[in-house]
């Protein structure tokens, strides 16, 4: 009984947290403070509501698992980092046979830098469902046509598979991508490991093995989400509009415009134009969408150049 309340009053403490936009939810790798990003207005108001019903079902059931992952996504996606880190320590410490709370917990971990405490979720999640079926993760946020392209193993293994190549350890990287490879249910889920797999591969030194990894992604693959990595797949391979990606990285501080530059600057890393592969790194470091993957990855790298 008392695990129940005090998991209820942790969950509806980070659920309650009133928003702030100075709040500080994050620091760099080098130390500078980073703050709340700024939702549009329609989106917090869906989320807001959205997060109010999860917030309610838990409130009714403290037990209730989804809810309790329904309320740190939710805080997740309005930019309260600090509070889903919160809730998914909570739910994971309610329920630590359920690899959802470390892999969710894992992803919030990466967004604020603190990557050796993703590692250590993600691969506990792996543990957990070492020996599980695998099954389709829902979208808290629907694509376009409405179609969940990711399953929990596979996210499992590439956000744990990310978190090593923020670290720089390519090596490992590219072996928790390739099982991300072989997780992948759907051409969204293979562009965007295989994609990732190349990086890696190309970045530990093995430009044969990155070819291969690309070799698969084809120009009539129907991908929904992840258009700029299999964008960025195809120019790789020397199949895609490059200079189409070049205007696209140019035209906005988004996180699918970020993606595109930082693939384009950490192919410049690989071919070894290294003054030009820095000055887009900056470049995307001084945007504010600090939390995509893509200003993650290069901030990480700079950090890295600096040492």
């Amino acid at each position: 009984m008392r695990a129940a309340i005090v998991f209820g009053m942790l969950a509806f403490m980070a659920i309650a947290a009133p928003a702030s936009a100075q709040e500080i939810e994050a620091r760099t790798f080098s130390g500078a403070p980073l703050e709340r990003p700024t939702v549009s207005a329609e989106a917090r108001a869906t989320q807001e509501r959205l997060l109010a019903e999860a917030q309610a079902a838990l409130a009714a059931n403290p037990n209730d698992a989804d809810a309790a992952i329904w309320a740190g996504r939710r805080l997740g996606y309005l930019g309260r980092y600090r509070d889903a880190i919160a809730a998914f320590e909570a739910g994971a410490a309610r329920h630590p046979q359920d690899a959802r709370f470390p892999r969710h917990l894992g992803h919030r971990l990466i967004t604020v830098r603190r990557i050796d405490d993703a590692i250590a979720a993600l691969t506990r999640a792996e543990a957990l469902m070492a020996d599980r079926p695998d099954d389709v993760e829902p979208d808290g946020m629907p694509n376009a046509s409405g179609v969940p392209t990711s399953t929990l193993k596979g996210n499992i293994a590439y956000h744990l598979a990310l978190a090593h190549y923020l670290k720089g350890d390519f090596d490992a990287a590219a072996r928790t991508f390739a099982g991300a490879v072989a997780l992948s249910a759907n051409s969204d889920s293979a562009a965007a490991s295989r994609y990732w797999l190349y990086l890696s591969l190309a970045r530990a030194g093995d430009r044969q093995a990155a070819a291969a990894a690309l070799a698969p992604v084809r120009a009539d693959w129907t991908v929904i989400e992840n258009g700029g990595y299999y964008r960025l797949a195809l120019c790789f391979k020397g199949e895609g509009d490059c200079a189409a990606l070049e205007a696209e990285a140019a035209g906005g501080s988004n996180p699918g415009s970020t993606s595109v530059a930082y693939g384009l600057a950490a192919q410049a890393l690989i071919q070894g134009r290294s003054r030009d592969a820095r000055a887009r790194l900056t470049t995307i470091d001084s945007a504010s969408d600090w939390g995509s993957f893509g200003h993650i990855a290069a901030e990480a790298d700079l950090a890295r150049r600096r040492r």
